[in-house]
């Protein structure tokens, strides 16, 4: 037999089937990580606290919706307040659009509502122009001011 050679064995495969130990074990830390992390979750509480400047709204007396101006601004410097042309286009000071403008917020803060002023300039507008608007706006101490810039469409 001492001249006898090994033959290799054949490796049967071998279906183990699934393996459930493995998967528990898995499961275990899975468990254990949420464990541990739910005690390092703050919850948040909700603060009781009134901010300054509001007011408790009464049903008998509902506030004023805004009043909302459109201000156009042309590209030649025509200034149009809600499509209609107030002063040539080369007047720095604007009187009368500064007269409208002072006329509009007065009558919005006599009634308790704002005045939301949107400035809508053309491409080509030039900025010298959107300055005096809004120079003209602060003269009147109108403070809610949006800009947009193209037509609307």
């Amino acid at each position: 037999m001492a001249g006898h050679k090994r033959q290799p064995m054949e490796v049967e495969s071998v279906n183990l089937g699934f393996q459930i130990a493995p998967m528990i074990d898995v499961v275990f830390v899975i468990m254990l990580f949420f464990m541990v992390m739910a005690g390092a979750v703050k919850v948040e509480h909700e603060l009781k606290q009134t901010l300054p400047g509001l007011a408790a709204v009464s049903l008998d007396n509902p506030p004023e919706p805004p009043d909302e101006i459109t201000v156009n601004i042309m590209e030649d410097g025509a200034v149009l307040l809600n499509e209609e042309e107030l002063d040539p286009p080369n007047d720095k000071k604007m009187p009368n659009f500064t007269a409208a403008m002072n006329r509009l917020n007065l009558e919005a803060k006599n009634r308790g509502a704002k005045v939301l002023v949107t400035l809508q300039a053309e491409e080509q507008a030039l900025y010298d122009r959107v300055i005096d608007v809004l120079n003209a706006m602060a003269r009147v101490q109108v403070t809610n001011v949006t800009f947009t810039v193209g037509n609307e469409e």
